[in-house]
């Protein structure tokens, strides 16, 4: 398994754990230069968004895999975590609604987990 799905799964099964809620992966790398995949996730509170959070990262440098940057706030609307080739976006619902992420990469491919 290359790199970046290793991180995909580390990613997802993170989210998973935490019931993260309509977790998408999409497969942007023929699509766009800065990330090879994007995950999208909400939680259904703020502490269940930190808890999401929290787990994608501990889980990530439990693998060896560095954040390179995060933006966003505990208690706020949405986190993005990037990983270079993986970019995880959590949201609370509303704001997923509102930015609706899965429109702007609407051409990259669903990945099934």
């Amino acid at each position: 398994m290359n790199r970046e799905k290793n991180m995909v799964h580390v990613i997802y099964d993170a989210l998973a754990e935490k019931k993260g809620e309509d977790i998408k992966v999409i497969d942007i790398s023929e699509i766009s230069v800065m990330a090879d995949y994007f995950i999208i996730t909400n939680g259904n509170s703020a502490s269940q968004m930190d808890a999401l959070v929290e787990n994608v990262e501990e889980q990530m440098h439990r693998t060896g895999h560095r954040l390179k940057q995060r933006e966003g706030s505990k208690g706020g609307a949405w986190v993005l975590l990037d990983y270079g080739d993986v970019i995880v976006h959590i949201f609370d619902k509303e704001s997923r609604s509102f930015y609706n992420l899965e429109r702007i990469w609407n051409d990259g491919k669903i990945v099934e987990m």
